[in-house]
């Protein structure tokens, strides 16, 4: 291969410089960041000679090169666009920034607290655990030595996740904004020092003690900010400003210590002065706000927000919830919202059992039941993104469910004791009011259960394993009844299964394009192995590649060495960028025109990014249509 005439040529056909934002390679892809993807030409860059793929995914322009390869025509890439390298964490960094303002907001949030809700949740399930022993001693329904080392320290450990939540935060808001997280812990530090009155304290005891600022412009309390989030997170940010900005400003010699003095001493001060006290206002106001909401007359706040729930977590935005939750925990003890999560989540749980009852459907029937048992444990997705948004009507039916589950709790003023838990465990945060738990799990549960039952879903009569006749002629499309599972690859077609590594041809056995299955075919057509978008299709119509929503990247290619019959034999019925459904006719070819030209008929079918799955399972011998084959 001429690396540096196939790198040129990229170059040509994506946009030039201009049109590059960022470039980095994996173990067989060129992975680019374009300002704008209309300028590039995506079907002449697959037509370049060395290119054997083309795909486009998470705001990444992927280009399958192959192993060895790739690393070389990339430093030629880079040397011709006059770019620096860069990591494939970068560019998906920077794919990532090119999304809207709300959309980076909401997946910062995501960073910083799906790192610490571990923590979160164990110091909510131990709270939880020893105020209903504490409850049981209290009122003798229960014997036991409150004195003893396990009990005491127990008690001690309960809340530590909680009163030092701001240095959590802080370390991880830090490495979130790409600053130092050691000193992001420091300002986490300074904000619950115990030369500043304990946040806690305030109600009972008042302030203590303010202090003159800002030259004796006005006075600020000298409290501290226990269980605050926003507060924490904004300082941070400043930190981190004032910090990435030092670097580049500081003289190598005496970045070491004044870039870590600088950034701590003057967050500090702004924290205290003027980050602190404005944003702990903005913060309680929010809270107020959602709360006041939360408990509208007769729950209609509460119904509202039990319904809408669901379609935030499809909308990805539920990981802001966790603000939520930390700052009722701090104001009120408890957490209103949480319940209402749970329930929402729980009804959707209910609405994909429902399903899988009802259905005779044996895939739809495998799928949904498990995904109902992981929605019921807090695992959502599966349920939501796999059974009932694909039926829509359960979807519906579990959000009434939610909202009537909300609707309960909130009447009953439910509140959780920690976050992070969801569904049958979430019981362990409310074990100060466990029966109302209950009831509001079965209101949510029982009321999208007979709404889906009787409303939301219909079973359909097809057989789930029903293949047309071959028929080279038709463009016809039957889509068998079935409900995708995430990281799975169905059989695009009967026949029997066998690793890639067996595939009579050099690059597809070496895995130069990725890894996957051959299938010796019964009939001569292709449908989708899910639910996606036909990311390419080949002029020869010999081979498509597919997409699917989270994010597999899948060729299928009929026979070895078949783009030599230049599409005599093959009939493809989708375009790229068209969307399809699992079962969906892809492609039709005639068998034997293919063996008598000479060449294996066998249908490849590889996941073409493999290296960004850690594991594979591979199911070989017999496959009947839309079998699973490849787990990721």
């Amino acid at each position: 291969m001429d690396y540096r005439k196939v790198a040129q040529e990229i170059y040509d056909k994506v946009g030039q410089k201009e049109n590059i934002v960022s470039a980095a390679h994996c173990a067989t892809r060129l992975r680019l960041v374009l300002v704008d993807n209309g300028k590039c030409d995506a079907k002449a860059v697959e037509n370049i000679d060395g290119v054997k793929g083309v795909f486009s995914a998470s705001g990444q322009l992927q280009i399958i090169i192959g192993t060895g390869e790739v690393n070389k025509v990339y430093d030629e890439f880079i040397k011709i666009a006059g770019i620096t390298a860069a990591s494939k964490d970068d560019v998906k960094a920077t794919a990532a920034a090119k999304q809207n303002v709300f959309k980076r907001a909401i997946k910062t949030l995501g960073d910083i607290f799906v790192p610490i809700i571990p923590a979160i949740v164990a110091s909510g399930f131990l709270m939880g655990i020893m105020e209903a022993l504490n409850f049981m001693v209290n009122n003798g329904y229960l014997n036991m030595d409150t004195s003893g080392s396990i009990y005491v320290f127990a008690n001690l450990f309960a809340n530590t996740a909680y009163t030092f939540l701001p240095i959590l935060i802080a370390f991880s808001a830090a490495k979130a904004f790409g600053g130092n997280p050691y000193l992001g812990a420091v300002i986490g530090m300074i904000m619950i020092h115990p030369n500043l009155q304990n946040a806690w304290t305030v109600a009972t005891e008042g302030v203590q003690q303010t202090q003159s600022v800002w030259f004796g412009l006005y006075s600020i309390d000298m409290v501290g900010y226990q269980g605050h989030v926003i507060p924490v997170i904004i300082a941070v940010w400043v930190m981190c400003f004032i910090e990435k900005r030092l670097h580049k400003i500081v003289p190598p010699m005496f970045d070491l210590f004044v870039t870590p003095l600088v950034s701590v001493f003057v967050t500090g001060y702004l924290t205290l002065s003027i980050i602190g006290p404005v944003f702990v206002t903005v913060e309680n106001a929010i809270i107020g706000g959602i709360q006041t909401l939360l408990t509208l007359p007769f729950g209609i706040g509460s119904f509202i927000m039990g319904g809408l729930y669901s379609a935030t977590v499809v909308a990805g935005i539920h990981h802001m919830y966790t603000v939520i939750d930390v700052g009722q925990l701090a104001m009120y003890g408890f957490t209103y919202w949480l319940p209402l999560a749970s329930a929402a989540n729980i009804a959707q749980g209910a609405a994909a059992l429902a399903v899988g009852l009802k259905t005779k459907n044996k895939k739809t029937k495998a799928v949904a039941i498990p995904s109902a048992m992981s929605c019921f444990m807090g695992i959502t997705e599966p349920a939501i993104f796999g059974v009932n948004l694909r039926f829509f009507k359960p979807f519906l039916c579990g959000a009434v469910g939610g909202a009537c589950g909300a609707l309960y709790a909130s009447i009953v003023g439910l509140g959780a004791s920690g976050t992070g838990v969801t569904g049958i465990f979430g019981l362990l945060l409310c074990l100060h009011n466990p029966i109302n738990y209950i009831i509001m799990f079965i209101i949510s549960a029982g009321v999208a259960f007979v709404l889906t039952w009787l409303f939301g879903f219909k079973d359909k009569k097809e057989d789930e394993t029903a293949t047309a006749p071959e028929n080279n002629n038709t463009d016809k499309k039957e889509i068998p009844a079935l409900q995708c599972k995430s990281g799975v690859i169905y059989a695009p077609v009967n026949g029997k299964v066998f690793s890639y590594e067996q595939i009579p041809d050099q690059t597809f056995a070496a895995g130069i394009l990725g890894k996957g299955v051959g299938i010796e075919p019964e009939v001569g057509e292709v449908v989708a192995p899910f639910d996606g978008e036909i990311s390419s299709v080949t002029d020869t119509k010999h081979a498509v590649a597919i997409t699917s929503p989270d994010g597999m990247e899948v060729l299928i290619h009929v026979g070895v060495d078949t783009v030599a019959m230049k599409g005599d034999g093959f009939n493809c019925l989708v375009k790229e960028g068209q969307k399809v459904k699992a079962g969906e006719k892809l492609i039709t070819f005639d068998r034997e025109k293919i063996k008598k030209a000479g060449h294996p008929d066998c249908v490849v079918v590889l996941l073409t990014n493999c290296d960004d799955y850690s594991d594979f399972k591979f199911n070989t011998g017999s496959c009947k249509l839309l079998d699973q084959v490849i787990t990721v």
